[in-house]
Order: structure tokens, then C-alpha cells, then sequence
């Protein structure tokens, strides 16, 4: 396992001045949060120990995981912070720690298994068993404000003439699809967290997370902009499987940290927000993006042709929820994303070299 380097200063940085009035209600108060040692939960838990030492907020956070060695490896600067402690256990039935926790962060999520067939029963009780687990500690443990990381997955495929879908689009994944048991999982994730809200006196706010860019992406999985990445900077021609006319939107994470920590502060309660970015583009203009900012002259092969006649696929949300409701906005463009993700995995890799 390599071991990573802290997120950019400038990024943290541009989260605390995105979110700096929305801190004083969690000074001296403890988090509780699964997933933290993922993508999404690490820029999470990095943007709140920085803004803990930047506000003197004295604030802790708890970090369920099923291997804190291997955590304490792969970000030693994140688990030896005084603020953090990590928790041992799974999300299913993990045993709850001791002490009130006003803030709860249910981020967990099966990510390595979505494409695989074989292990879709898993995807699915994972996400319905670990979230009504962390609702129930959640419900016993002082939590008033809850956030679930749901996903635009919720809606099933797109309909193609539908440019930015919306929180109020009412599609669903095929129920008959093995395929769709992440989605489905994340739609009963949602539907406990309004079973268990109002019961509990629980805040469960849903953010509806679409696609991202930037550090801690995995560029060996199922994100096409990560593998993209992953080929240029190893000298690799970008392989496109498809026909690259798929239209797709990453928005930066310092971005999505801000849109998060926002919505878990002012977020009304059961009112889904989509997380990410209306500025899409087709795959091959992603992989020729990539190409241009990270190893200009790289090949770029595409699987197939385009079928004639045939209309491209979208995955690309609206945010006029959040930035109506919100005020939230987009600040970092994709190309940018893209040489900074870039940019600290040559860092991650370098430094990984000298030890």
C-alpha cells in the first residue's frame, strides 16, 4: 500500500473559506463517521482536522474501519491526528462507541464491488444493513444531525433527452437487474433514514452524490476519468472501452467537501440535493482532456465506432437544488480537477519512492 500525501494546503484552504461560518455549532462536539478511509470520507476527515486546527474548534471525530492498520499506512497524517480515533468493525454490525456524538456521517459505501456480478447480494445488504446500523447508533448515541452519501444512481438510466436530471425526476433503476442492487441499496438507505429520522428526532440530510475528481480517486476501478489518469501517468495509450460518446460531468472534491459539509449543517431534513457538476462531456473528450493536461501526445484508443442512429448515454445531474437552496456553486473547473489530481499522485508517487 502506498502511502499518501496530505490533500493540497491550497485545497483545504479553499474549503475553510467556503465553510468558515458554518462551524461554531460543532466546537467541543464529537463525529461519528463510516467510510472515512475512502475516497469521499478521506477529504472529509482531512477538511475536518484541518478546520478543527484552524478554528481551535477542539472537536474529535471517531472513524469506523475494518483495518486501522492499514488506515494508519496509508494516511499516517490523518490517523495520528489528536482529533481522530479509529474505530474497528464493519458497518453491518460494528459495536458502538462509547460517548454522545452530535454529528453522524454515514459514507460507507461497497465501491470495489459495484461492477462485480458475483457479489451483489453483498452490495445490497451492506448498504441496508449498514445504514439502519448507523441510523440505530446514531438514534442512541446524542446525534442530531445525520448525512447520508446517497448516489444519482437512485434514478436509474437517464432518459437521453433529459439534459441535468433533477432531485424531483421520479425513475428507478430496474428492480429485475442484478446489476441495480447498488442503486437500489442506496434508494432503501434513503427511505430508512426517513423511517428513522422523524422517530428518532434525527436531521438525516441525503446528498445524492454523482461523479468526482481529484486525490484519493482510485485510477484502477470503475471511474473513467481515474483510469484515464492512471494511463497517462504511466505512459499508457487512454483506453476507452465504450464508443466515447457517453456524456458524463466529475465535479472537484474540495468542491464536493464543501457541498457536503454545507449540507450536513444547513440542509433542510429528507430533502435530497445533488452533489456535482452540470458541465459534461462526452468520454472521449474526458480522455482527450486528460490527455492534453497530463502527457500531451498520448494515444487514445477507442473500443468501438458509435452505431449509427444511436443516442449517447448521460449521467449528468441538476444542482439548481443546491445552488438555489444553498448557494452552492462550482468553483473549480474540470480541466484544472484533472492536473491537480495529476499532479499529487506524481507527488503520492514520488514520495512513495524514497521511503
Amino acid at each position: 500500500m502506498i502511502t499518501a500525501r496530505p490533500l493540497p494546503t491550497e485545497d483545504l484552504d479553499w474549503i475553510l473559506a467556503h465553510t468558515s461560518d458554518l462551524w461554531e455549532e460543532m466546537r467541543g462536539q464529537s463525529v461519528f463517521i463510516t467510510g472515512g478511509t475512502g475516497f469521499l470520507g478521506c477529504w472529509l476527515l482531512e477538511s475536518f482536522c484541518h478546520i478543527n486546527r484552524a478554528l481551535d474548534l477542539h472537536a474529535r471525530i471517531a472513524v469506523l474501519t475494518r483495518d486501522p492498520e492499514a488506515f494508519r499506512r496509508k494516511c499516517p497524517h490523518l490517523a495520528n491526528d489528536e482529533a481522530v480515533s479509529l474505530t474497528l468493525g464493519n458497518v453491518r454490525d460494528f459495536d458502538f462507541p462509547e460517548g454522545d456524538f452530535r454529528y453522524v456521517v454515514h459514507a460507507a459505501t461497497e465501491t470495489s464491488a459495484i461492477s462485480n456480478v458475483t457479489v451483489q447480494g453483498d452490495v445490497l445488504s451492506s448498504a441496508i444493513l449498514g445504514t439502519e446500523r448507523t441510523l440505530l447508533f446514531a438514534s442512541t448515541h446524542g446525534a442530531r444531525k445525520f448525512l447520508l452519501t446517497s448516489s444519482g444512481a437512485v434514478y436509474g438510466p437517464q432518459p437521453p433527452e433529459v439534459r441535468h436530471l433533477p432531485e424531483t425526476y421520479s425513475g428507478g433503476p430496474d428492480t429485475l437487474e442484478i446489476m441495480s442492487a447498488y442503486a437500489e441499496g442506496k434508494r432503501l438507505a434513503e427511505l430508512l433514514c426517513a423511517l428513522y429520522g422523524p422517530q428518532y428526532g434525527l436531521e438525516c440530510k441525503i446528498a445524492r452524490c454523482w461523479a468526482f475528481c481529484g486525490p484519493h480517486l482510485p485510477l484502477d476501478r470503475h471511474f473513467a476519468i481515474g483510469n484515464f489518469i492512471g494511463d497517462a501517468l504511466a505512459g499508457r495509450p487512454i483506453q476507452i472501452t465504450g464508443d466515447g460518446t457517453p456524456r458524463r460531468s466529475y465535479l472537484y472534491a474540495a468542491d464536493l467537501a464543501i457541498w457536503l459539509w454545507t449540507i450536513l449543517f444547513r440542509a433542510p431534513a429528507l430533502t435530497p440535493i445533488n452533489v456535482g457538476s452540470e458541465r459534461d462531456l462526452s468520454i472521449l473528450e474526458i480522455a482527450q482532456t486528460v490527455a492534453n493536461s497530463v502527457n500531451p501526445g498520448i494515444a487514445i484508443k477507442v473500443g468501438r465506432s458509435p452505431a449509427p442512429g444511436e443516442i449517447p448515454s448521460r449521467y449528468v445531474p441538476s444542482v439548481a437544488r443546491a445552488r438555489e437552496l444553498l448557494g452552492l456553486r462550482e468553483t473549480i473547473a474540470v480541466q484544472e480537477s484533472i492536473g491537480r489530481t495529476a499532479a499529487w499522485y506524481r507527488a503520492t508517487l514520488h514520495f512513495a519512492k524514497r521511503l
